[in-house]
């Protein structure tokens, strides 16, 4: 029986299922073997069953949590059979995802009375970040929402421009100082330039260097400072990008980020076309931090606000 909620259209349900196949055929192909010919779940199925999980890319540590659980469960009911064991993984990732703070939207909607509403998104470059503006920008306006992009990452010019063209593209302001410019000063002119032209959201584009973590955590800080000038307390949100086909980079890529910056929630990128989607139930158990948007295609509506719900339902479908 499917655990799909229904939140989804079936559209969007669709383009999930798509998205997490070679994830969710990887793993599968693995179980099978690894219970191939036992009819219990002993301690050989859970060392297969750990090693199918890390190769997932779920990680050390929230894979021996996931199969201390699982133990836990066989020790209670002793006539808990192979069968059951997708079930009972089903359960326990969904039971995770929950205490991760990981949501259960069908969208998401900046917060009430809060405008414009300021986000600033963070990452390496090459991750998808520039692009996951783009797109968000586009659903935003396609939701009647008015929006201006602020080109703060101004050490790589292809970033600028990428960011224009999606500007072009989508038919909304991006507003820029061109390449090797402050980027706080970018970032403040795109907070005044949505504050007087009464926008509802305005998204900040920045540098995705990691060489020095202190230059970065100095280059962010001051980013946010300029911005509280003109709105006290933003940016309202600051979101880390990360290329969930990196598998365990990604990890480290959020370890450095998360030290530099105060990150309040992640998008996790081309989880189509790799077997590592593992990573997202990783990520949320390691930093706490809610995923709210997962990118399984390359259309504008491939990225889509994480569901927990959903997202489980197309990792487990056989």
């Amino acid at each position: 029986m499917s655990f799909f909620s229904g939140l989804f259209s079936k559209e969007k349900k669709e383009s999930l299922d798509q998205g997490l196949q070679k994830t969710q055929e990887s793993f599968f192909s693995k179980l099978g073997k690894a219970i191939a010919g036992k009819s219990t779940v002993d301690d050989e199925v859970l060392d297969n069953l750990e090693e199918i999980l890390i190769s997932s890319d779920v990680g050390i540590n929230t894979t021996v949590k996931i199969i201390e659980r699982i133990q836990a469960r066989v020790a209670r009911d002793k006539y808990l059979g192979t069968g059951e064991l997708d079930k009972i993984l089903k359960e326990e990732v969904a039971s995770l995802l929950t205490e991760n703070n990981s949501t259960d939207l069908a969208d998401f909607d900046v917060p009430a009375g809060v405008k414009p509403y300021v986000l600033m998104v963070v990452g390496v470059n090459g991750v998808g970040k520039t692009t996951t503006i783009g797109k968000l920008s586009a659903q935003f306006k396609k939701k009647g929402k008015s929006v201006v992009l602020g080109a703060a990452d101004t050490f790589r010019a292809a970033a600028v421009d990428q960011l224009k063209l999606w500007g072009e593209r989508v038919g909304v302001p991006v507003i820029s100082r061109g390449m090797n410019t402050d980027p706080s000063a970018v970032a403040f002119d795109a907070v005044k330039h949505g504050v007087d032209s009464g926008a509802d959201i305005i998204i900040i584009d920045t540098a995705g260097r990691l060489h020095t973590k202190v230059n970065l955590m100095a280059e962010l800080t001051k980013i946010k400072r300029v911005m509280e000038k003109v709105i006290p307390n933003a940016p309202h949100d600051v979101m880390l990008v990360l290329d969930g086909s990196t598998g365990q980079n990604a990890v480290i890529q959020a370890r450095e980020f998360t030290k530099a910056t105060e990150v309040t929630c992640l998008a996790i990128t081309k989880l189509d076309g790799t077997a590592k989607g593992g990573v997202v139930i990783g990520i949320s158990d390691e930093f706490k931090i809610p995923v709210r948007y997962i990118g399984v295609g390359e259309k504008v509506d491939d990225l889509q606000v994480f569901s927990k719900t959903e997202f489980v339902d197309s990792l487990f479908k056989k």
